[in-house]
């Protein structure tokens, strides 16, 4: 007798799934959960409280749409096949029981915390230009890219096809055809939003071009919501320019594509030399080789230098993300926060971040620490600034102070202490401190946290103070579940 499989019958398949439908339900919100929390133990996913809630809860009340998506976007660490962890955490165990026998500062209680996290070590670095404005900034660009004799790696979220983007573009290409080896790597993402850039152009001058993680056609299963939002430029392994500033008009001067108030936005980057830019130069290695699904080369580390008295001109690279064990950016803040001792100074232009963090925060207010916090009255994300309140709120209670100034402040910037200065990519909310791959730099040259302490202080005197107001039932709970989603803003 011929056999038959079941789905030769769509309408006894149809009957099926009717007559079984709460059996078939139930087994797959089974599933959906046993894959869950199996993925999230086993590969060590651990996740911001609303993510895992979130999450959970979709499972629950939707599995046949959640659980597809958990598998596309849930994964939040990966390990990489990288040859360089192993010599990064030898270098820091070298240099760990110097930290450890060293006076309790600010600045060796963060560095003691970094390498504990296996951090590349603290080192030396010269020539710091904390940029003032978007035009020294743009100069410094076209200089660190025009000066490079070997190679160049550019390393950026958006690379937008306006005029600003045209003329790096033009500077990359040159450089190419005068045999310098020039790469780029440009979010998968963030590509897209400022227009898609000349990629075509820019292979066809020799400019080596890839994509990180893009999103229709990447081979990284689960890791499709993970961006890269570093911002760096190496020349020779030896200059670095860093910070905030996306490759597109609005984050330079105020006549090319400005966004907010009609105005350029205020960012902060700068540059400089030294064992710093050879760390630097080391991570867009790492994340060539992610990106491009191939081995990183074992690359010689310089050796660490032990931390010493009378050394102050030294920084640290603080990478985070999930190619990192540790979410290190938030370590080191909640941290800074449960230790300081005079003063936080802040900037970022979204926050929504970690419950630790605010608490952290608070608790220092509390504490008798002045907390200092800049942000923009209004940012280019209208969802954040409406999650930001109830964050905002707990802060002003404790003692803290908010400030909020009228032009977008893309910013990024903690100052503990004037002892320790974390600057970069990092915002403070939860995609950054979770998801986002993303790079600080620690500085602890106490000139060097001046600078950049002044920086920020000059935008806080450009603000007016921000005022708590008391929420209705509703507004309170449209936070509440906004927040749930806030770790994806």
């Amino acid at each position: 007798m011929e056999t038959r499989s079941v789905f030769a019958y769509p309408g006894l398949l149809i009957e099926l799934i009717d007559r079984h439908w709460e059996l078939l339900y139930t087994l797959l919100v089974v599933v959906g959960l046993v894959i869950y929390v199996v993925a999230s133990h086993s590969l060590h996913q651990r996740r911001h409280p609303a993510a895992a809630i979130a999450w959970v809860l979709g499972i629950l009340l939707m599995p046949i749409v959640v659980l597809p998506l958990y598998l596309a976007f849930g994964s939040r660490k990966v390990h990489l096949r990288q040859a360089n962890h192993g010599a990064v955490r030898k270098a820091a165990a070298a240099v760990a029981p110097h930290y450890a026998n060293s006076r309790q500062t600010t600045a060796n209680r963060s560095q003691q915390l970094g390498v504990a996290m296996g951090l590349p070590p603290a080192v030396a670095y010269d020539a710091l230009q904390v940029h003032a404005d978007g035009e020294q900034a743009l100069a410094a660009l076209h200089r660190v890219i025009d000066g490079a004799q070997q190679t160049l790696e550019v390393s950026t979220f958006i690379f937008s096809r306006d005029a600003l983007g045209e003329a790096v573009a033009e500077h990359l290409k040159r450089k190419a055809q005068a045999g310098v080896r020039v790469r780029l790597l440009i979010d998968g993402i963030g590509i897209y939003l400022g227009g898609l850039p000349d990629i075509a152009g820019l292979s066809a001058a020799g400019v080596e071009v890839v994509r990180f993680v893009p999103p229709f056609r990447s081979p990284k299963r689960g890791r499709t919501n993970l961006r890269n939002h570093r911002k760096l430029v190496v020349a020779d392994r030896q200059i670095l320019w860093c910070g905030g500033r996306n490759l597109a008009g609005e984050y330079f001067t105020a006549d090319l594509r400005p966004l907010i108030g009609g105005r350029a936005w205020l960012d902060l980057s700068f540059d400089l030399s030294g064992e710093l830019a050879a760390q630097a130069a080391l991570q867009f290695e790492e994340d060539w080789a992610f990106a491009t699904e191939r081995l990183l080369p074992e690359i010689p580390l310089a050796p660490p230098l032990p931390p010493a008295e009378n050394t102050s001109a030294l920084a640290q690279l603080v990478p985070s993300g999930p190619d990192r064990v540790d979410d290190t950016i938030l370590t080191l803040l909640v941290s800074a926060g449960f230790t300081s001792r005079r003063r936080i100074l802040a900037v970022t232009p979204y926050f929504v971040p970690d419950p630790s963090l605010i608490s952290s925060l608070a608790l220092a207010a509390r504490r008798g620490v002045q907390v200092d916090l800049v942000l923009p009255r209004r940012s280019n994300h209208r969802l954040a600034d409406f999650a930001r309140h109830r964050g905002l709120r707990e802060l002003v209670a404790a003692g803290a102070r908010v400030w909020l100034h009228p032009r977008m402040v893309h910013a990024k910037a903690v100052v503990v202490d004037e002892e320790l200065a974390l600057v970069g990519s990092a915002n403070l909310d939860g995609r950054s401190l979770f998801l986002n791959y993303e790079l600080m730099v620690a500085f602890y040259d106490r000139r060097a946290v001046r600078d950049f302490s002044r920086w920020i202080d000059e935008r806080r005197r450009e603000s007016t103070v921000y005022h708590a107001e008391r929420p209705g039932v509703l507004r309170e709970l449209a936070e509440g579940l906004l927040l749930w989603l806030a770790f994806q803003l």
